[in-house]
Order: structure tokens, then sequence, then C-alpha cells
């Protein structure tokens, strides 16, 4: 049964649904798997499938930009999830974005981070499963036909990019881990494994300013709504009708330009040493990483963890075998903190280390959400 509070759609039926799927993500056997494990389930469940094969960068991205949705109840995506990272950007990109957001999402796991999908089937109270189960599952999902809202995270970087993010963004070690195992895909999961190991041995400490909006701080100039269960859309309170363009993206109703200091009764992080800063709003950073057992689909909250510099090779390695099991925080280790915050900002020293959002790598430069 639904959580409490949620509200859920229904798809109908007969359900038409297009499938966005990328035949080289993870070990490359999404097609394989999507005909093998998903076409006879959704024939069953009454749902029919365009299948859309991208076939290079950004393909998926123009496609739902620039075609009628309308012929379609909702967008599946098979693949990691850089390809729903896309297709949300993509759709974030049309002058009806409104509209076009309302369209249900469907995320099934065939690359090799999968970290949406293995988030829902924690939501939805599966086991913790992997690989063709975890596809099984949320095939399942998809057959049941319920939807609801998530939460959506607008980043803007100081050179004027603006990005809506569903999972998280990153800097330092796992950002490292992420990006530098890409030439390990055919490993499939098992590449962030070699990468992390790889990192440990050179653990590198970035400088930077990191400061938030705590969740419980909504005094002062902060523009917060007092009920919690006031309507947030895409990571922002909605203004009052008529303040903004037709068609306009949602103001960043809780930032100040990034030229600028962060408000007062924003928390500065006094420390400027880092191993690693990670937002995330969704539980799990991959399959087998539960980061943020506390979240939920839609709790309009960014769960922001950091490392601060010092840490040993011996205890990094313990808290990333803990988060297999969601207990890293059980550890209390001293060097690392988790808050859950409204918005951050961080600011690099240099540009140095990876930047990811969403699994996909960015330049670094100071990035606010």
């Amino acid at each position: 049964c639904p959580p409490s509070g949620d509200s859920y759609g229904v798809l109908p039926r007969p359900c038409h649904a297009l499938v966005l799927l990328n035949p080289q993500s993870g070990s490359g056997r999404a097609l394989d798997d999507f005909q093998a494990v998903v076409q006879s389930m959704l024939a069953e469940a009454d749902i029919t499938t365009t299948v859309f094969v991208t076939e290079r960068a950004h393909h998926a991205h123009e496609k739902v930009r620039d075609e009628d949705l309308s012929q379609w109840d909702t967008l599946v995506v098979m693949s990691g999830d850089g390809l729903l990272f896309e297709v949300v950007n993509g759709l974030m990109e049309r002058p009806d974005w409104k509209e076009a957001m309302k369209k249900p999402l469907c995320i099934l796991p065939g690359g090799s981070g999968n970290a949406l999908a293995a988030s829902i089937n924690y939501y939805a109270g599966y086991d913790h499963v992997a690989k063709k189960k975890l596809l099984t599952n949320c095939t399942f999902i998809l057959c049941k036909g319920l939807y609801t809202q998530m939460d959506l995270v607008s980043l803007s970087t100081a050179s004027g990019k603006r990005f809506f993010s569903f999972l998280g963004f990153g800097w330092g070690f796992i950002s490292d881990v992420d990006i530098d195992s890409e030439k390990y895909r055919w490993l499939g999961s098992a590449r962030f494994t070699l990468g992390t190991l790889q990192c440990l041995a050179k653990l590198r400490v970035y400088q930077g300013r990191l400061s938030y909006l705590p969740m419980a701080t909504e005094q002062g100039s902060s523009p917060a709504p007092q009920d919690p269960h006031a309507p947030v859309t895409n990571g922002h309170i909605p203004q009052p009708a008529g303040t903004e363009a037709p068609g306009s993206l949602p103001p960043d109703s809780l930032l100040v330009p990034l030229g600028q200091p962060v408000p007062a009764h924003w928390t500065v992080v006094p420390e400027e040493e880092f191993v690693l800063v990670y937002a995330i709003y969704q539980s799990h950073l991959g399959t087998n990483l539960l980061m943020a057992p506390a979240a939920r689909l839609q709790d309009g909250c960014i769960h922001l963890f950091y490392m601060k510099a010092g840490i040993s090779r011996v205890t990094l390695l313990k808290l990333f075998l803990a988060m297999s099991r969601g207990t890293h925080l059980d550890l209390n280790c001293p060097h690392l903190c988790y808050v859950p915050v409204r918005a951050f900002r961080l600011e690099p020293r240099v540009a140095a280390g990876t930047m990811t959002v969403d699994g996909e790598a960015l330049a670094c430069e100071p990035v606010q959400g």
C-alpha cells in the first residue's frame, strides 16, 4: 500500500509507452535484457511499446525536447541514470515544460549505476536485489501502473549553466570513482569496486568552501514554506500566479546569485579541506550503496554528506563497506558529516577534482542548488 501522504495516479489501460533505450549502457546488455525480461511482462499488462534506441550522446535529450509526446502515456528509460538525466533536462527545455513534466517517467535498470532504480525498489519495500531481479521488480512496478511525484533539484554553475537533477551532485572521491571507472564499463557494477580501490590508493584532498541552508531553518529572509506539506515543484516553491513569464523556468527562490555571499541564515562549514562532498536526494548512490536511508521520493530535502580531510584509507574503506547496508552513519566517524538541507553552495578554491551531476561529469567550478 502507498506510504501515507503520497497521492498516486494510475496509468490508463491499454497503455502506450515510449521506451528510450541506450544499447551501450552498463555492460551493453540493455537491449537483450529488454527483449528477454521486460517485453513479455509489459504485453501481459496491456502496455504497448515504441522502442527508441539511442545512437549517440544527447539523442534522447533531443527526442523528448522536440517530439510531440501526446501519443504516449508514459516515458520509460531503460539505461543507467545518465539517460534519465538527458530526458529530464530535455523535457525542461520544452516551451510546454510544465505540461511535459506531468508525463509519468519510469526507470528500468540497464546501466552500471542504476541508483534511481535501486532507490525505487527500496521505497517499494522490496528486498535489496541487483541485476535481473532488480529489472524484474522495476518492470513489475511499471506493470502495476502507479505513479507519484519526485523531487528535482535545480543546479546552477558559475559559467551560467542550469541543470535539473533527480539523483545527486558530487565532488571529490565519489565523483572521481564514478568517472575514473568509466573505462571499466564492461565490468558492470563491479567497475565501481575497482574504481574505489584505485582512488583509495591515491587519496586526494580538495579545497573549497561549502555552505548550506539547513532543513530546519525557515526564519529570516528564507522564503521556504512553513508548512512541510506545502507543494514544492521541481525543488522550488511555486510563485504566486502571474509572477513569471509563461513557459519560463521556475525561479531559484532559495538562492542568491553565485557572485554574492550566501544569506546570513545559511551555515558555512568551517573546514575547507574535503575528501568528498555529495548532495543526494534519493536513497541509493548505486545498486549496492544505500547512502541516504532516510530519503524519500518527494521529501523536499537534499541529503548533504561531506567528508573532512584527515580520514585514513582504512576508515574510508570501512565506511564504504558499511554503506552497502546503509549503516555508515552508525560508525559515528568524526570525519563524515551528514545534514539534511534545502539548498547548498560549493565553491572550489581551484578547478581541481571531478564534479558530477546524476553521474555525468561537469567542469569543476562554483555550483549551487
